[in-house]
Formats: C-alpha cells, structure tokens, sequence
C-alpha cells in the first residue's frame, strides 16, 4: 500500500515542500521563463490532451442526463417534483463546495493532483447507480459525481487558462466546455437510446466504466503540471507593469471570496449570471423529461431533446469563444442570458417535439454564448497568482445554481405546475442579463 501512495505521489505531481509552495505565491519575485511559451498553439499536444480529458469529464455526467427523472418515477415511484430534483440539489450542493476548494488546492498543490483526485472519486458511481436499491442510493451516488465533477472540470479549465494564456483565452475556454458539453450530450442520448432499447437500468450506465477508466488513465499518466505556466504570467505581467503587480501579495481567501460575491462588480456579475445560467440547466436536467412525458413524447424524443439542447450548448462555444476574444466579453453575456430566456418561455409554452426542438436549441445557443464568456471574463480580471482561487469562487456560485434551481423549480411545479415553474425561471433568466447590462463593465485584460 505504501508503494502505491508513493507511486500516486510521485506521478500525479505533488510537491508540497515550503520552497515550492512560496515558489507560486512570491511568483512576482522571479525573471520570465522563456522556456516556456504561453497559447493554445503554443501547447498543443497538451492542450489537445487536456480537450480529450474534458469529453470523458462531460460524458461521466451526461450518463445521468436523460434517463434519472424517468428512473425515479418507474423504479423507485417517485411522485413530487420537488423530490425528484433532490438528485440535483446533492449534485449540485456538493459540486459547487468541491469547486471552490478546488481552486485553493490547485494554486496550492497544482493542478493535475487535483484532476486525478477526481477522477479517482469518480470510480465508484457507476457501481452506485447501478447497484441502488432506493433513491438515498441515488443521492448518494450523485454526491460522489458532484465532488468528481468539481475537481475535474476545475482542473482542466484551469490548466487551460495557464496555457493559453490572455490573447487566446475566450478560445481556449470554448474549446473546454465545446469538449465537456459536446461529450455531455452524446451521452446523454447513447443512454436514452440504450434505456429504450434494454431498460432504465444496468446497461445504460456500463458506459461510465469506459469514460471514467479513460479518463483517469490519460490524466495521470500523460497529463502535465501547467502551474509553471501561471507562475511565468505573472511573472512577465510583473516585469511590464511593476506598479500594477509587482510586489502586490494576493488577496486573503474570504477577500477573494467577497470580491467574487458582491465586492468587485465585475466578479459579481459574473457570478450572479453563472448561478441563474446553471439554475436553468438544473432546470432543464430536472423538469424538461417530465414535462416532455405529459405531452406524450416518447423515451426517445425525449432523449433527442436531452441531447439537442447540450450539443449546441458545446458546439456554439466553438464559434463564441474566439468571438469573445475579438468583440468582447460583456455584450455576448447579457445577450446569452436573453437568449435563454426566450428559449425559456417557448418550453413553457410548448405542445409538440418541434416547438421543444426550437426551444432546446435557443436554450443551447445562449448558455453557449454564456458559458466560456464568463471563464473568460474570470481570467481577464484577475492576476494568474490568484486566477485559481478566483475560478473556484465563481464555479461555487454558478453549481449552487443547480440546487438552487432544484429547490426552487421542483417548489413552483409542486405549487403551479412545471409549466409555471419554467416560466417564472425564464423572468429570473431575463432579470440576470438586465444586471450584466447595467453593472458589468468590459473587462481589461491584464
């Protein structure tokens, strides 16, 4: 056992000593690497790997997608829509603490201990949604797929803003969550079409064995560190604006937190708008099959729409995150939440696949629009020495937005039905965009 520590120790990276650690935080102290080149081109082997690792990130979670809601009616006769989101309020409540502890971790032991940590956690899902024998099971499950998710997808966005560094930053992120989401739907589907075919359960789920076996192998034997990366950001930035950086210790982690929260209006209205967008997708994971199944739409229309709505979710960040590098980050935002919205209000109002088609894909282009914007926005405002902690603040506030959204969609389609539920998400929708709007100001990137 304790060869296989070291083994684990020694290849995934940690290097806890005192020196190493003041190494990253007095980064302001050290000349420019030139050995090392910051950008996507720049590192593209490993920024490729680290693209692949993240679909294997998304298709973990996409095994769920689809089939969970209809899982708890017909398995374990679950009757309130309230305690049918419950699986999402665990999964998001545990993600979004893992996220912001993950941002700490990872500025203070380095970013692949922390993705291999995850997938590690990941093992035993699958087994779990397999084996479950009541719906705590299932909670319980989710637990471990909340906490996965937060240091897996944390650790691949980070190690991505560290190489790609400030000029391809909105293109680095929309090829992250392009992989991640893309990955999500074709699992979400490959599942749907799988559960119609052969049942709810066990074979819809032997696919998390392949994506999580992969995934775990491929970041713990061919990904590497990138935090030196970060360190030689900082450190140039340092070099070229002494006044601005040098010299300047980062903020204490609840001043960090304040910031993100409330204090700093650019982090805020970041924040805000990635808890309601994620409050939509909790939303949609939660409610949308039900609602499809009352109208009549077969397992397989449904799974279609389970798909639609994540695929150009993913496949739009292709086109938005070099967008957003060129017109910038705060127009593409405000008009994504928008966007959302009105797909919002053609779901509550739907009766047939078409129209939910329609609506799938507006509510997939705007979180698109949304999503590696806001990532983007995160890197811009602030200095890599402290961008981790800062990503972690953000990615704590828009996961609570899944529970959130649970609690509060599955109250209003107790009280008012779903349809209503979905309406009122979208006023909430809108409201979050008119905040971007007024107090957001296009970020300057550092």
């Amino acid at each position: 056992m304790r060869d296989l520590v070291a083994f684990l120790w020694h290849h995934v990276g940690v290097d806890e000593d005192a020196a190493t650690q003041n190494r990253f935080m007095n980064a302001t102290d050290l000349p420019p690497r030139p050995a090392i080149q910051l950008g996507v081109r720049e590192n593209l082997p490993q920024f490729a790997l680290l693209v692949l690792v993240n679909a294997f990130v998304g298709a973990t979670v996409g095994i769920e997608r689809s089939i969970l809601p209809s899982l708890a009616e017909a398995t374990f006769e679950m009757a309130a829509s309230s305690a049918i989101l419950s699986f999402i309020l665990v999964f998001g409540l545990t993600k979004a603490c893992t996220n912001y502890f993950a941002g700490r971790f990872t500025d203070r032991f380095g970013r692949k201990p922390v993705l291999v940590a995850g997938w590690f956690v990941a093992i035993p899902v699958p087994f779990m949604l397999i084996g479950a024998d009541s719906w705590s099971g299932i909670l319980i499950a989710n637990a471990f797929l909340g906490v996965s998710q937060g240091l897996t997808w944390s650790a691949t966005v980070i190690m991505k803003i560290d190489l790609a560094g400030p000029r391809n930053r909105g293109t680095a992120m929309g090829l992250n969550e392009f992989s991640g989401y893309a990955a999500l739907a074709i699992s979400a589907l490959a599942t749907g079409l799988i559960a119609a075919e052969m049942g709810l359960r066990p074979y819809p789920f032997y696919l998390g064995f392949g994506y999580v076996g992969l995934g775990l192998t491929l970041s713990l034997l061919f990904v590497h560190e990138t935090r030196d990366h970060a360190i030689h950001e900082h450190s140039a930035r340092a070099s070229n604006s002494p006044s601005s950086l040098q010299n300047t210790a980062p903020p204490s982690p609840a001043e960090i937190f304040r910031l993100g929260t409330w204090k700093d209006r650019n982090l805020a209205s970041i924040s805000q708008a990635g808890l309601v967008n994620n409050l939509n997708d909790g939303l949609a994971w939660g409610l949308f099959p039900l609602l499809f199944a009352t109208v009549g739409l077969s397992l397989q229309q449904i799974a279609w729409l389970a798909a639609i709505y994540p695929a150009l979710w993913g496949c739009s960040q292709l086109l938005i995150g070099p967008l957003s590098d060129r017109i910038g980050r705060k127009p593409l935002i405000q008009s994504g939440m928008w966007v959302q919205g009105v797909g919002l209000v053609t779901i509550a109002f739907g009766e047939t696949f078409f129209t939910f088609a329609i609506a799938a894909s507006l509510l997939g282009i705007g979180t698109g629009m949304v999503y590696p914007t806001l990532l983007a926005a995160i890197g811009d405002t602030t200095p890599p020495i402290w961008r981790a902690s800062a990503v972690g603040i953000y990615r704590l506030w828009r996961d609570l937005g899944y529970a959130i959204g649970a609690v509060l969609a599955g109250f209003l389609a107790d009280l008012f039905g779903i349809r209503a539920s979905v309406g009122a998400i979208a006023v909430l929708t809108a409201l979050s965009g008119l905040i971007v709007a007024l107090r957001m100001r296009e970020p300057t990137r550092l």
